[in-house]
């Protein structure tokens, strides 16, 4: 099957590869799992192993048609609902609750799918999503923050699991790829909804412009209020979840 780039896909060619990454999700034979991009099926086929139920969206109709007749029998089983579509228009909120999230996603989209789901609703339980390798690093084990990195830390507990290489896939794409897991994903550093729109209002207006302190950031926005105790020369990028909770805690 040939790989589209206006879909930004990359198959994952190793099984063993895929078994390690269903392992690292930590699932249970309870569990229900959604598949973002199943693609040729080879992390699919992990997955099945070890949950009660797949629910899989694919976008590539060419894909879709040959997934259903790779795995008529576990569609007809119940055990793996396919798809077709795309996870911009996707309905979260269909999904049972406490699922995981477990997919090779689209480079393109990991910032997009990132705010989807840690931000719906019905948030997923755990994740446990192949990434570039860069992407990876800067929310799990970078010393400077992003508002990716605050984003994700807020909701939950990431760590960099494993390294992919590039050779792993077909085609191969330019740089190596790493499983990202976001375990333990709550709302509990927010005490509101109405804190949780503001901290992410501070995290973009403190991160407008990178070049500037973050106090002449929030002063330039009106957020006056929410500069107590940061340093003078501290820059967005120095300041911690901790801190970002606590200025937003102030309205």
């Amino acid at each position: 099957m040939q790989a589209k780039k206006s879909l930004g896909q990359n198959f994952l060619m190793h099984a063993r590869i895929a078994e390690r990454i269903a392992l690292t999700a930590h699932l249970t034979p309870d569990m229900t799992v959604f598949e973002i991009g199943p693609g040729t099926g080879m992390l699919t086929r992990e997955l099945l192993k070890l949950v009660k139920k797949v629910i899989a969206l694919e976008a590539d109709a060419e894909l879709y048609e040959k997934l259903q007749t790779d795995f008529a029998s576990e569609i007809a089983g119940g055990k793996l609902e396919l798809i077709y579509g795309d996870i911009r228009t996707f309905d979260i909120n269909t999904l049972p609750k406490g699922y995981a999230l477990v997919a090779n996603i689209p480079y393109y989209l990991t910032g997009e799918i990132f705010r989807m789901f840690l931000s719906a609703d019905n948030q997923p339980s755990t994740m446990a999503l192949l990434v570039q390798k860069e992407v990876a690093e800067r929310i799990s084990r970078a010393k400077k923050e992003s508002i990716l990195s605050l984003s994700v830390k807020a909701y939950g507990e990431p760590k960099y699991e494993f390294t992919v290489p590039r050779g792993a896939f077909s085609p191969a794409p330019k740089v190596d790829s790493a499983v990202l897991t976001v375990r333990n994903i709550l709302r509990k550093n927010f005490s509101s909804r109405e804190q949780e729109e503001y901290f992410f209002e501070l995290l973009h207006a403190g991160f407008a412009h990178k070049r500037k302190f973050l106090r002449k950031n929030l002063v330039d926005v009106g957020h006056q209020q929410a500069m107590e105790n940061i340093p003078e020369k501290a820059r967005a990028e120095d300041v911690g979840l901790a801190k970002w909770l606590q200025l937003s805690a102030v309205t």
